[in-house]
């Protein structure tokens, strides 16, 4: 195999040209996120390199403590930052929205590290990477399901009212919101595996073949991982909002936002 060609810092430097593309469109569209762009490229940056120095440091300095504390941390962030997006939920919800993320997340990075893969769980070299994709994309999900939920909650809220005073009942009516919140959750993922492989190569594939991987390899990490994804996914959001719309009304059937 080949040697893996690296970038030098004035090559890599050259990718942000493709920010003044997106900056001019932006204008010419009259898109006014103009600093939304630098501050997303400016705090993608900083992490990514900080996330570099810290994951050169554990994988030189092996220990369990240290991929341990890393997936404490990476859940965490996870957690706060789709809580950030739902700050008017009340306190059960988003106990039932943390503990979903996390059981589920940290479940399945279990489930793949060791039953897939077959790797000591605590070797930071396969597990912070996989719990990344799964986290991260639970985090996405979990996102895209609750705003789902609760718009749909926003937008029918005479419909709701009027459903309640008629007798219905808070499950039969908040149970097709939640229904629709799954599904958007889930659709992205199930989306991106039809083009998989034919209009795409996805980005672990990628990087496995760049780093001198064989392809038949990294096609059978990528199906898993995607599989993987899609179920944490699922499991992430269906437990988030079939446990929490129960916290939404009282006793007295009244329903909050």
């Amino acid at each position: 195999m080949d040697d893996i060609i690296t970038i030098n810092l004035w090559q890599f430097a050259i990718v942000y040209a493709v920010l003044i593309v997106i900056l001019i469109i932006m204008k010419k569209c009259n898109v006014k996120k103009t600093k939304l762009l630098f501050i997303a490229s400016l705090r993608m940056t900083v992490q990514l390199v900080l996330a570099g120095l810290v994951l050169t440091f554990i994988l030189d300095n092996q220990h369990w403590g240290f991929t341990v504390g890393y997936l404490i941390l990476m859940t965490g962030f996870a957690i706060g930052m789709v809580l950030w997006r739902n700050k008017t939920l009340n306190l059960k919800f988003k106990f039932i929205i943390a503990s979903s993320l996390a059981v589920t997340g940290l479940a399945m990075v279990t489930f793949f590290v060791i039953a897939i893969v077959g790797a000591d769980f605590f070797d930071a070299r396969y597990t912070i990477p996989l719990a990344g994709m799964i986290i991260g994309n639970a985090m996405t999900g979990l996102t895209l399901g609750l705003r789902s939920f609760r718009e749909q909650l926003k937008s029918n809220k005479a419909q709701i009212e009027a459903l309640i005073n008629i007798g219905a009942t808070p499950k039969k009516i908040l149970i097709p919101f939640v229904n629709r919140g799954i599904e958007t959750a889930i659709l992205p993922s199930l989306q991106s595996m039809l083009g998989m492989g034919i209009i795409s190569l996805p980005g672990m594939m990628t990087g496995q073949i760049l780093s001198g991987t064989s392809p038949q390899t990294a096609i059978l990490y990528q199906i898993a991982i995607l599989i993987t994804i899609s179920g944490v996914v699922a499991l992430s959001v269906f437990l988030s909002l079939f446990l929490g719309y129960r916290t939404l009304y009282n006793k007295r059937c009244q329903i909050a936002s």
